[in-house]
């Protein structure tokens, strides 16, 4: 039978499926990473409105990060066993709440819980735009649409300061939450319209949900967050304990997962090559994509002379700079493959901290910004990349826990990254922060911190190198 001349209905409604589809995750992604960047720019405003100390308002940014982090897997894990897209509507909902709540909170408690519900929401949103790519799209087009994910969520990063600054100095801090509001209902019925129906695997039993499991991952996540961030950083006894407690949480979730007939995590798939190299790489390089938010803003105030504006404009290359080259990146892993590309990226991030590792103070702002327009194209090409090659790898019935398990190594990474490479900055440049150094100390401190990040990415380099890595 010959094509019709002309689309009918039900064809031009499956071609535009699956761009509605994207647009629905690609916008997932922008209000997710929208909601860390755009509230650290409230906290002083937040200060005065509730006569709080800085360490307490911070936990309206800590709040979200610690419950993104501990709920990647568990939500991944629970999109395999109950849809992925009806988890995703009721994360979207449970996100636009959230934003409405935090900007009608009448006290600091209360925008911190209502700060927790949406970071609940956006650990489903992350975690699932992931793992839907591959329900709601073409094999062909997984590269693409990965680069798009990724170049939305820098989007959401960079934009955030500018637009939360500009929401504040007009409506108030309250703004701030409540104009993602409107855009999370629009993305709620763009998905609703688009993503494809849940198909789950008939069983005799009813599949369970390993709470337990959850529970204690979720216990070991914040212990070990808390550690890493507590006090600035600084190790202390406290510290200690908090690692001694995650260390203790974790080994009782590993034999949970050993015991139970639904593990949470099952522990065979990690045993996976390309699983286990994704994972190590994607913590490694988080760890390292964080030192420039670290380190940055002292060497361009300090070391550098900048105001905070100032220091603010040059910082924002990298968020632009990676949303401009996020769909070229997809493209090229589809053109050349996952596993070159992830290798392409890497060195070119390898050569960016060599960059920035090297070059001398007196070659002012472009010694800061030429290294870091090396080094966010090759984050984003590897990004695309590692996501692609583990994504597909993985089947239609793990892609939920896969997914988490990428958002939980990269959480883990920037957590880690913020605490280890901030000391090691402090050590080698002779301050905290709040002591006076010098440029040539601070500079100092840029350049051993980013020979640190260097080594690092050389060993994602030699993980990713070795034989096993999926090269689809």
């Amino acid at each position: 039978m010959l094509d019709p001349p002309f689309p009918t209905e039900a064809t031009t409604a499956q071609r535009g499926a699956p761009r509605l589809a994207l647009a629905s995750l690609s916008l997932c992604m922008l209000l997710s990473s929208l909601g860390t960047s755009i509230a650290n720019v409230g906290l002083p405003a937040l200060v005065q409105a509730f006569a709080a100390s800085f360490q307490q308002v911070q936990w309206v940014v800590l709040a979200y990060l610690l419950v993104i982090t501990t709920l990647s897997v568990g939500v991944g894990r629970l999109g395999d066993l109950v849809g992925r897209r009806s988890l995703l509507l009721a994360g979207i909902a449970l996100f636009t709440a959230g934003s409405a709540g935090c900007g009608l909170a009448s006290g600091l408690a209360g925008l911190i819980a209502a700060r927790a519900v949406q970071g609940a929401g956006a650990a489903v949103m992350m975690t699932l735009s992931l793992a839907l790519v591959g329900d709601a799209l073409p094999r062909d087009r997984t590269g693409s649409a990965m680069g798009l994910l990724g170049t939305m969520s820098a989007v959401g990063t960079a934009l955030g300061p500018s637009l939360g600054g500009a929401v504040i100095d007009g409506f108030g801090w309250r703004a701030i939450f409540l104009v993602t509001v409107p855009f999370g209902v629009v993305a709620f019925m763009i998905a609703l319209r688009s993503l494809p129906v849940d198909r789950l695997e008939k069983r005799g039993d009813k599949p369970r949900f390993d709470m337990l499991g959850t529970l204690l991952l979720a216990a070991a996540l914040v212990a070990y967050a808390l550690a890493m961030t507590w006090n600035r950083g600084a190790f202390g006894l406290l510290n200690g304990g908090l690692l001694l407690a995650a260390a203790v949480a974790a080994l009782l979730f590993v034999l949970v997962q050993a015991r139970v007939a639904e593990p949470l995590i099952r522990l065979s798939m990690l045993r996976e090559p390309g699983l286990r190299k994704g994972l190590a790489t994607t913590a490694l390089v988080a760890a390292v994509m964080m030192t420039t938010l670290v380190v940055g803003p002292f060497h361009l105030t300090m070391a550098l002379g900048l105001d905070a504006s100032g220091a603010g404009l040059v910082m924002a290359i990298g968020p632009v700079v990676a949303a401009l080259s996020g769909v070229p990146a997809g493209r090229l892993v589809d053109r050349f493959g996952a596993q070159r590309m992830s290798l392409v990226g890497l060195a070119a991030m390898a050569v960016g901290s060599l960059l920035f590792a090297l070059v001398p103070l007196q070659i002012g702002i472009a010694g800061y910004a030429v290294p870091l327009i090396v080094l966010t194209p090759g984050y984003a090409l590897f990004q695309a990349a590692n996501n692609t090659a583990v994504m597909r790898e993985a089947g239609p019935e793990g892609r939920g826990f896969v997914s988490g398990m990428l958002g939980l190594a990269r959480n883990l990474g920037l957590i880690t990254g913020a605490s280890v490479m901030g000391a090691v900055f402090a050590l080698a440049a002779g301050t905290d922060g709040s002591a006076v150094a010098s440029p040539d100390m601070v500079a100092t401190g840029l350049h051993v911190t980013f020979g640190l990040a260097g080594a690092m990415i050389v060993m994602a380099l030699a993980i990713a190198s070795r034989s096993g890595t999926p090269a689809a």
